[in-house]
């Protein structure tokens, strides 16, 4: 199921570093195995998965870990999940980084992240937001490419602080959300 052992996906980044990689193909299929897994390991409690994150829009730059957002029932649902995440191969890192999210890992433990999974009730605000955005750039080329271009710069400046790299993308992220129609 997991893609992490195939250097042909070309995943991988090393803890709170910020490397950047050019758009590979291959990630919608790392996306898919590991989508595949995440369905049989959770079955009902995941009412849907989807593939976010800048590795989800084609042609750009992106960090090269699979984001993938799992909608549940509840909030509270996710902490079912820990379990059956652990068994394919996550670690939990809990809800303090993001609000309403419960956040999980792959990758070597402290070095290397190849995927990270948000668990959080499906139809929120979280949910709703990552998919509005990555369904905005997928259908604005432009904005993609302006994405791009404040995520090279930022990863210049924050390369061994992705929490700040992050939080600078947030006024960019909004204005998106907020200006670009369908």
């Amino acid at each position: 199921m997991s893609s992490e052992g195939d250097d042909s996906f070309g995943l991988g980044v090393g803890n709170k570093c910020v490397t950047l990689a050019e758009s590979n193909a291959r990630w919608l299929e790392a996306y898919r195995l590991e989508e595949a897994g995440i369905r049989r390991a959770l079955g009902d409690l995941a009412l849907d998965i989807q593939h976010i994150g800048s590795t989800s829009i084609p042609s750009i730059k992106a960090k090269p870990i699979i984001d993938i957002a799992v909608g549940v029932r509840r909030f509270e649902d996710g902490l079912a999940c820990i379990p059956l995440m652990e068994e394919i191969g996550y670690d939990y890192a809990g809800t303090d980084i993001v609000p309403d999210d419960h956040i999980f890992g792959r990758g070597v433990k402290g070095e290397t992240r190849t995927h990270l999974v948000h668990i959080v009730e499906y139809n929120s605000p979280n949910w709703n937001q990552w998919l509005l955005f990555r369904d905005r750039l997928r259908a604005n080329p432009d904005v993609a490419l302006a994405y791009e271009m404040l995520k090279i710069d930022l990863a210049g400046k924050y390369a061994d602080n992705r929490a700040a790299y992050t939080a600078s993308k947030k006024d960019f992220i909004e204005k998106v959300l907020a200006v670009y129609g369908d």
